[in-house]
């Protein structure tokens, strides 16, 4: 069964996992004056995401969820308005800062371009009408298929936020896919936003943990929320380790997680009745089921029967996610089932 519902299926080598049995070990709940943990891992895990992402300072968190939802807290107050845009993943799957007995802040839905892009006409308009405390945008995004912003789209953005005084923060989960797509250096793209999270779950590979960046300020507010919300963590290293493995040897291998994704989407870009995203960036293929009379339901049951694994996201789509357990063989085989899928109605 190839499985590819998503990029957190990836399982840690044996590289990574012995890395736990070396970790430096300590309390990192129990900080400094400065905010730090007394877990060495912990500490050097946050130390290479700042130097990679160009920002002062990063906090480990379990979970990306967890992170977004400190870092918006972190800037926000309830009542406070906050720009995101209808298939975000922050407002249409994590939602806890938008629940009325939570967080109480108040979504402003902004438009996506024809490029699946913060469409910056309508950001202005919506900046104009409404004080806006806070921007959130996504890259890649998930449900758009994995759209990438480059640094030029993240400069406008950035500067017209700037603009109103507005914060923006960036739910990086997949970033590396991004700048392993646009062959950049991270920091070329985080420069342009206040705040950032990234997962070392997904393509990277850890089991377990993401990374919230930003300046010193921030951070310091964004521990004590962390803290708040139970995200303080002891002996923390043993999740710590496997990420400073992975971001020491597993981003340039997201290449191949993007290639793979593209090459499946040129292998069946031709089909009868399945329309694919017309241009695959990163790790993530969406496919339109809207004319092959099933549900995304119903279609994700056929594929599995045929031995692959899919799952099912937004009205009429269904999605593909490529990692590192997935090799060009198996991208051959995906193919083959799919178009005997299509051949099949």
């Amino acid at each position: 069964m190839i499985d590819l519902r998503s990029d957190t299926l990836t399982i840690p080598d044996d590289e990574m996992l012995k890395t736990i049995l070396s970790a430096k070990l300590g309390d990192d709940g129990r900080v400094d004056e400065n905010g730090r943990g007394e877990d060495l891992s912990v500490n050097e895990l946050e130390d290479i995401a700042a130097r990679l992402t160009g920002k002062d300072e990063g906090v480990l968190f379990s979970s990306g969820t967890l992170a977004n939802t400190a870092a918006i807290l972190t800037y926000c107050s309830p009542g406070d308005k906050v720009l995101v845009d209808e298939i975000l993943h922050i407002y249409k799957s994590e939602k806890v800062v938008f629940e009325k007995s939570v967080g109480q802040l108040i979504p402003v839905l902004y438009k996506l371009n024809e490029k699946s892009k913060p469409d910056t006409q309508h950001l202005r308009q919506l900046m104009e009408e409404n004080d806006i405390k806070l921007l959130c945008i996504e890259n890649t995004h998930n449900f758009s298929g994995g759209v990438c912003l480059d640094a030029n789209d993240l400069k406008e953005i950035y500067d017209l936020a700037k603009e109103f005084n507005i914060h923006v923060h960036m739910d990086g989960a997949r970033l590396f896919n991004a700048t392993a797509s646009l062959n950049v250096d991270p920091k070329d793209l985080c420069k342009y936003v206040d705040s950032l999270m990234f997962c070392i779950s997904k393509g990277l590979g850890a089991p377990i943990g993401s990374l919230l960046c930003g300046n010193n300020n921030f951070i310091k507010k964004l521990r004590q929320k962390r803290k708040l919300l139970g995200g303080n963590m002891r002996q923390a290293g043993v999740i710590a380790a496997p990420g400073i493995h992975a971001l020491k040897h597993n981003i340039e291998k997201l290449k191949e997680d993007n290639e793979n994704a593209k090459y499946v989407s040129e292998g069946i870009k031709d089909l009868k009745k399945i329309k694919v995203q017309d241009k695959v960036q990163s790790n993530i293929v969406m496919l339109d089921v809207s004319n092959t009379g099933m549900s995304p339901e119903e279609y994700c049951e056929a594929a599995r029967k045929k031995g692959l694994k899919i799952r099912p996201v937004l009205e009429n789509k269904v999605r593909l996610v490529f990692y590192n357990g997935i090799n060009r063989k198996d991208a051959d085989e995906v193919i083959k089932i799919i178009r005997d899928i299509d051949k099949s109605m």
